[in-house]
């Protein structure tokens, strides 16, 4: 095959049209064959459409391809109570297992689509055995404090003689039990940081772990984990929401580092615990393709999609999405009410005009090999993340990227939907018109 000798040339050269059915996805299936984990990207965090492709490629990634954890863009807390429920250790139901996304934004997690797929889970998983049972993870770090709270109820139940020490350490934290003005009352001063004591707490867990497992069989292995990643995450909360009013350290690249550690040490116990350790990662484009490839980069920053590469090499495969308009779910501020939001028509010198301009509406694109080299020279990309500000669109939503080296492969879809919260307001339903938007 020849190169094509434009951009335009390229993507009509490889491009593979969609036709709404499982066969979409043999090629990204075919990919992954022999990957240890498989990144799913999107390009918003509230379009319908990137949460359904990404389930259906999953489902079939576990059904024919044998990977056995998903891990999502999401609170380690949070996310264990829906790996309960998909493994049929607690709740009945979908919506209580989604319960515990109470922290903004809610509509992330809490929503349809993400509803079908853990009932989806839970219904495979039924037929397995408890060590084969495909789990639920989540890779953030803003659960300090229910995360303390986790550790403290685990060493209730499994060495009580630990858990007024473990109190005394955490205590620093609990002045105001909330996390931004934690950070800056210990940034400039005010208080005494708890670093010391959260690291001590993570140090002891990791020194008793033969002790607490002794204590049971599989049970115990998912308990001590859980406690102990929930010990790793007070460690990188705290240290993020002090650097938060801080200078010398990047908060993005300790979320991602953060990200990278829960992921490795998510593949090291599945495996001790009797399965393959293959991974899936929900996640936005952002975390998922290469920085390296990106203006990020300049700026020093890394992410979880160039920390996994450095790691594991082609064992990772990064595979991104795009929309050229449509409708998102998103709000205008941190913190605000979800909207049912105009996504604008993507900017003339991005990657996703030049999609658009090839009238092939739906299509996987592989980016490895010849053929993608004149997709290489930069252009701009978008990204909406659960804020969306059309009105500073350039500035906002679009950064520089070369996308043949920030992922292996990428799903562009010309229109998207919006993603609906199950929970929500009424103002939702009253979705944003581009003439309202003019």
């Amino acid at each position: 095959m020849h190169p094509a000798t434009t951009p335009f040339l390229a993507v009509r050269e490889l491009a593979q049209r969609l036709n709404d059915n499982d066969a979409d996805f043999d090629a990204v299936l075919e990919m992954a064959r022999s990957r240890q984990v498989v990144l799913l990207g999107e390009a918003t965090h509230g379009t319908q459409d990137f949460y359904r492709m990404r389930a259906q490629i999953t489902r079939r990634l576990i059904a024919e391809g044998g990977f056995d954890a998903v891990a999502i863009e999401g609170d380690w807390p949070d996310a264990w109570r829906v790996n309960r429920f998909v493994q049929h250790e607690d709740d009945a139901d979908a919506d209580a297992a989604l319960g515990d996304f109470q922290r903004f934004p809610t509509w992330m997690w809490r929503n349809r689509e993400m509803r079908d797929f853990i009932i989806w889970l839970r219904a495979h998983n039924a037929g397995l055995p408890p060590q084969e049972r495909i789990g639920v993870y989540g890779l953030d770090l803003y659960s300090m404090y229910q995360s303390a709270d986790a550790v403290i109820r685990y060493l209730e139940q499994v060495d009580p003689r630990q858990v007024a020490v473990a109190r005394e350490r955490y205590a620093a934290l609990d002045h105001v039990r909330e996390p931004q003005a934690y950070g800056y009352a210990t940034a400039v001063g005010v208080r005494p940081d708890a670093r010391e004591g959260v690291v001590a707490q993570l140090l002891q867990l990791r020194a008793d772990s033969l002790q607490h497992l002794s204590q049971g069989g599989l049970g115990a292995i998912d308990a001590q984990f859980f406690a102990q990643q929930n010990a790793e995450v007070v460690v990188d909360a705290e240290n993020y929401y002090r650097s938060m009013f801080g200078r010398r350290l990047n908060t993005w690249n300790l979320r991602d580092a953060h990200m990278y550690r829960t992921l490795s040490a998510l593949a090291h116990y599945r495996v001790r615990r009797g399965g393959t350790g293959r991974v899936i990662v929900w996640a936005h484009n952002s975390h998922v393709g290469d920085a390296r490839a990106t203006e990020s980069h300049l700026r020093g920053e890394w992410n979880l999609g160039q920390l996994v590469r450095e790691a594991v090499g082609a064992s990772a495969l990064l595979v991104g999405f795009s929309t050229y308009t449509g409708h998102v779910s998103a709000a205008s501020e941190w913190g605000g009410n979800v909207e049912h939001k105009w996504v604008r028509p993507a900017l003339h010198d991005s990657y996703e005009h030049l999609f658009h301009s090839t009238g092939l509406d739906r299509f996987f694109l592989p980016l490895q090999g010849v053929a993608s080299e004149p997709l290489r020279e930069a252009m701009l990309e978008r990204a909406i993340g659960v804020i969306y500000l059309p009105q500073t669109e350039r500035e906002s939503h679009y950064f520089w990227t070369s996308l043949p080296n920030q992922f292996d492969a990428l799903f562009h879809l010309d229109e998207t939907s919006a993603v609906e919260p199950l929970d929500a307001p009424q103002q939702w339903h009253r979705r944003e018109s581009p003439e309202q938007a003019a």
